[in-house]
């Protein structure tokens, strides 16, 4: 079971990505409004990004084809580089704008931590980063 872990969780945050950033892509282009009942400080957030015009697009195809990656098992630890800092914000984007949203932010946060800094396949080409020259 521990020489599986890895798996797993590549697969389900690949999964969480690639789907959000699908729906996410589909949604801007049909043009869908926010969904109702989001606090004011998320909506005018969103409001903001959505004001730059390129960024979204380019969030969500980042995350589906970071998604992609780690669905198809090529490229893991540059997707998990790349996508540490979207993860970052959306758990800040959750602390402060959206707690409803703070368990699942969390749980793929610590996908993303055990994927880069622990598991056996892809820590060691990460932690490469961090290491002096």
């Amino acid at each position: 079971m521990k020489a599986k872990l890895p798996l797993i969780a590549r697969i389900l945050l690949g999964f969480v990505f690639f789907a959000s950033g699908l729906f996410g892509l589909i949604q801007w282009f049909q043009g869908s409004p926010m969904p109702e009942g989001l606090p004011e400080s998320l909506v005018t957030f969103n409001k903001g990004l959505e004001a730059t015009i390129y960024f979204m697009p380019f969030l969500k195809i980042t995350e589906t084809l970071c998604g992609l990656m780690l669905l198809a098992g090529m490229w893991v630890p540059l997707a998990l580089v790349v996508l540490a800092p979207i993860l970052l914000n959306i758990l800040f984007v959750h602390a402060f704008l959206a707690p409803s949203g703070l368990p699942l932010a969390i749980i793929l946060g610590l996908l993303e931590v055990y994927l880069a800094f622990f598991s056996a396949p892809y820590s060691p080409t990460v932690k490469q980063l961090f290491k002096r020259k």
